[in-house]
């Protein structure tokens, strides 16, 4: 079960009442421009893909539900006071920094790259695929990833078009190309030139069967030019990353 579903009250803590506190002092402190890590979680199953900002939101786990709620009160708060936001809708987040000088270091992280990367480095000795009876081409879920990098470059040129005067904005930050956990698993083996023990459990609550970025408003409205768009580059930094953090741990 992912820790969202079986820990709502703390990402309910996290993400919605520790936002406020946050959104609360940026008002009274005169804090003019906010960009908020919102995240794709919000659109719940879509109908159909790639999904649109326009989109209903319909969050199907407490951690959509708990950004969610934050979006809506930087709305309200944007339409009270001097101040504008930036929402950017985040895909799945990967790879790491090209220089190698930053990149994922959770202990017992979730993501499917990281995960997949350190059975590549033999720091597990499995991986689990959570269902293949989706109805998708190979039955496992569907993702946009974005790299990293692309990521922070987004943040930027939001900060720059708020201080230009815009106002407000949602975004979804993606690449609007969707490929499988089996897809991802695969590329993870051809980069690595290894193969690694995958084992196939049940499903998991709250995990949507697929979801793709429609990032054409991004793109229009920040003049985002993706740098690294394509699986293989963001896979083999994250490989090249965790082989770094392994040969550190070795040390």
């Amino acid at each position: 079960m992912p820790e969202s579903v079986s820990d709502p009250l703390g990402y309910y803590l996290n993400n919605t009442v520790k936002s406020q506190s946050l959104i609360a002092s940026a008002v009274r402190c005169g804090v003019r421009h906010f960009i908020f890590s919102s995240t794709a979680a919000v659109y719940g199953s879509p109908a159909s893909f790639p999904v649109g900002e326009d989109t209903e939101l319909r969050p199907e786990s407490p951690y959509g539900t708990s950004k969610m709620m934050t979006e809506l009160m930087l709305r309200d708060c944007a339409v009270a006071h001097d101040f504008a936001y930036t929402a950017l809708r985040y895909f799945n987040v990967s790879g790491a920094d090209p220089e190698l000088r930053t990149g994922q270091s959770t202990k017992g992280a979730t993501h499917l790259i990281k995960v997949a990367c350190e059975t590549a480095t033999g720091k597990r000795d499995h991986m689990d695929v959570f269902g293949t009876d989706y109805d998708t081409p190979d039955g496992t879920c569907i993702r946009d990833y974005i790299h990293v990098s692309d990521l922070v470059n987004a943040h930027y040129l939001a900060l720059l078009r708020m201080r230009e005067g815009k106002g407000s904005l949602v975004a979804n930050c993606g690449y609007g190309k969707g490929y499988s956990v089996l897809e991802v698993i695969n590329a993870v083996k051809d980069v690595a030139q290894t193969d690694f023990d995958v084992r196939t459990i049940g499903r998991r609550p709250g995990d949507a069967v697929a979801i793709v970025a429609e990032a054409e408003r991004c793109r229009r409205e920040l003049a985002w030019q993706p740098r690294y768009d394509d699986l293989k580059t963001i896979v083999t930094h994250a490989l090249n990353w965790e082989t770094k953090l392994t040969r550190r741990n070795r040390q």
